[in-house]
């Protein structure tokens, strides 16, 4: 077997940690001794060990000696947990191969210094473009301290998210919706309008099994919500954020009652300024958010430039309808090269629909 093999074993290991390592990256670690893997191991939730400490934890030989494929190079630093390069070099192992570096200043090339000081061959940039991608999350978070903003939207073959009376369900099919699902797992946090929620009363959150809430954003700058939805009597189980640039602080109080936490932020046309939300998420360690609004929302987050990827769901359908709305509202950009571009990564069948998977470029 090659490195690339155990590579990806070892990617496949970080996925488990899935929506649970936030606002950790996914790692995953495999040992090999004599050709056999006799160690594996991944980070499975914020706050415990890291997956190098799982892999060594759970081997059934001595690993003195032995490889180590780890996706994401060992932390040589203490945070919620002690330096893994530590326990690696207390193990005894012998190599250890990287699939990408980690871009925390923290560590920053630091943990493979030390293993190479300390004699361990260390070898990178086994699947790299693979490990990066597993990550894209914490990497740009690292970065820039906010969120990695998604939009995600289902619209008929016309690009309708509605019909012409505001009845939207359903545009997508059932394994569309239920892909939905592992998204809000896989985020963070979600985010919608108030609009949204007057008009559905949305939940918001993870129906997958297993699977781990987000936490739930409202964009509502006239502090609109209703008492009586159903995101705020859920709010004291469920984290509930209200975004608002209500200045009346009385207001606030029957939704702190409730659980909810309110952010006040400026006001930019008329709407919450997304910049500075991101930056107050961002404080509060939401590293990713999934973006479920409507065309208002969608247009000021694609305005303020915060959108990093598109999850589209196209459903065979046409609804037609001049006034139906579409999954980008506001006043639009004013010539095609004018908005953002975005580079098409991945389309597949989901089973009547079409998913298009994009990234900003």
């Amino acid at each position: 077997m090659d490195d690339a093999f155990y590579m990806y074993r070892a990617i496949a290991l970080a996925r488990r940690g899935m929506g649970w390592t936030s606002p950790n990256p996914m790692v995953g670690a495999v040992i090999v001794k004599n050709g056999e893997i006799i160690g594996e191991g991944w980070h499975e939730r914020c706050g415990g060990p890291h997956a190098e400490r799982n892999a060594l934890k759970s081997c059934r030989a001595d690993p003195r000696g032995a490889a180590m494929y780890v996706t994401l190079e060992p932390c040589c630093h203490t945070g919620r947990q002690p330096p893994c390069t530590e326990a690696l070099l207390d193990a005894g192992i012998a190599r250890v191969v990287v699939g990408c570096g980690d871009p925390n200043p923290l560590v920053a090339g630091r943990g493979l210094e030390i293993l190479r000081a300390a004699g361990v061959e260390v070898e990178e940039h086994v699947l790299e473009e693979e490990c990066v991608a597993l990550n894209e999350v914490f990497f740009h978070y690292i970065r820039t301290k906010t969120p990695f903003a998604v939009l995600k939207y289902a619209m008929t073959l016309d690009g309708k998210i509605a019909a012409y009376t505001g009845e939207s369900r359903w545009i997508s099919g059932e394994a569309s919706r239920a892909h939905v699902q592992t998204l809000r797992g896989k985020y963070r946090g979600i985010m919608c309008g108030v609009g949204t929620v007057l008009a559905d009363d949305p939940l918001l959150t993870c129906r997958m099994p297993n699977g781990r809430n987000p936490v739930r954003i409202i964009c509502d700058s006239r502090l609109r919500t209703p008492l009586t939805s159903r995101l705020v009597r859920t709010a004291g189980d469920v984290p509930l954020i209200i975004a608002t640039a209500c200045a009346d602080e009385d207001r606030y109080a029957p939704y702190l009652d409730a659980g909810a936490e309110i952010i006040r932020t400026p006001e930019k046309d008329g709407h919450i300024d997304l910049r500075t939300l991101m930056r107050d998420l961002g404080a509060r360690e939401i590293d990713g958010l999934l973006i479920e609004g409507g065309g208002t929302l969608n247009w000021s987050a694609l305005e303020a430039g915060i959108v990093k990827k598109v999850y589209t769901y196209v459903a065979p359908k046409l609804l037609g309808g001049a006034f139906a709305k579409s999954p980008v509202g506001g006043r639009g950009f004013a010539a095609p090269d004018a908005g953002p571009g975005f580079r098409i990564l991945n389309v597949e069948r989901m089973g009547e629909d079409v998913l298009i998977e994009s990234e900003a470029v």
